[in-house]
């Protein structure tokens, strides 16, 4: 039976960090990936994404993202980049892999997926978000006979040309998703506040500063006052939609009904297809045999949970590091987590 020093799960930006900083290390590593290639979260965005920040400001460590054909890189170009990147540093990883739970016997991780049962000393869980999609409950909503689909599953526009669509979610993909739904059908946009736009000469670059100097200093509040993470990006695609005037908001609705919602005055209105741009939750299924999930998240210190000693959590957002999620702030953890694992290996040896 093999043994590994230490196992990654999720072979996105967060667990190729992570690998990045345990390469020149001693120890045997192996990342379990359930894509059949590299690209992580990225693989499950619509076509048309555009990151926030220039490609200086879009790398993870050790090599940057080439130049970009345009001001913001496309998804294409990041998960091409991202393949690069694993070819460049030849990671151990194996693909198809999907985790389906991690458990412990006699001090050792036993990790079990679709392709059998791995064994490790210690573990970092870099799953993210993208594979725990959250929808709001509302009243009646298997009622409605129209189209409900989250951001993680819609590609195009095209499927709804000529139709009503109801895009429900204020931050940066319910303005971009609005930007070129628009285009083709008729679209509303539903926010639970009005939504705030960043200045148009902030955008990644500001946020990576503030990644760097945060995990420094710890002190956010002169940034937090002038903007904030939740601000919507001016990304070409939310420009145009700007000149355009698509971004009146209004406030959330009462209820849904068999052609369309309910507003908060009793009106009805009639829609084809509802698309929920409201977020993800920590993806930790795998994790629940282990009784360290509490609220949806684990205890930690930093990336180190606080039950389970042995594990780190790397990439999931704040609680595990400011900027975690972003690929402008996975480095710092990933780097901290790898100094972490290397140091328990030295004191047990």
């Amino acid at each position: 039976m093999i043994i590994y020093d230490t196992i990654i799960i999720g072979g996105g930006q967060a667990g190729l960090s992570v690998a990045y900083f345990l390469r020149r290390s001693s120890l045997e590593y192996l990342i379990l990936d359930n894509q059949k290639k590299p690209g992580g979260a990225w693989l499950e965005t619509w076509e048309s994404l555009q990151l926030f920040s220039p490609t200086q400001f879009s790398s993870i460590s050790g090599w940057q993202m080439p130049k970009s054909k345009g001001e913001y890189p496309t998804k294409k170009e990041f998960i091409d980049y991202l393949n690069a990147y694993q070819e460049r540093y030849d990671f151990p990883v194996q693909r198809n892999t999907a985790v389906i739970q991690v458990e412990k016997e006699s001090g050792i991780f036993k990790i079990v997926t679709n392709r059998g049962v791995f064994h490790a000393k210690t573990v970092v869980s870099t799953t993210g978000t993208a594979k725990n999609p959250f929808v709001p409950n509302y009243p009646n909503q298997s009622d409605f006979e129209g189209t409900q689909l989250h951001s993680v599953e819609y590609r195009n526009p095209m499927i709804f040309n000529g139709k009503k669509v109801l895009v429900v979610g204020g931050g940066n993909s319910g303005a971009q998703i609005l930007s070129e739904v628009s285009k083709v059908a008729e679209a509303k946009w539903v926010t639970l506040e009005p939504p705030q736009f960043m200045p148009e000469d902030i955008d990644g670059r500001y946020l990576f500063n503030q990644a760097n100097s945060s995990y420094l200093d710890n002190n956010t509040q002169n940034f937090e006052e002038e903007v904030s993470l939740s601000d919507i990006v001016q990304v070409e695609s939310v420009k145009e939609g700007l000149k355009r005037g698509i971004y009146k908001a209004v406030r959330p609705f009462h209820s849904f009904y068999k052609h369309g919602v309910i507003w908060q005055n009793g009106e009805k209105e009639v829609f084809h297809a509802v698309i929920w741009c409201t977020g993800f939750r920590a993806n930790l299924q795998h994790l629940e045999a282990l009784n360290i999930i509490e609220d949806n998240r684990v205890k930690t210190k930093n990336t180190r949970s606080l039950k389970e000693p042995n594990l780190w959590l790397v990439g999931y957002g704040k609680w595990t590091g400011f900027a975690s999620a972003t690929i402008y702030g996975v480095g710092k953890t990933a780097r901290a987590t790898a100094n972490e694992i290397r140091a328990h290996f030295k004191t047990e040896s």
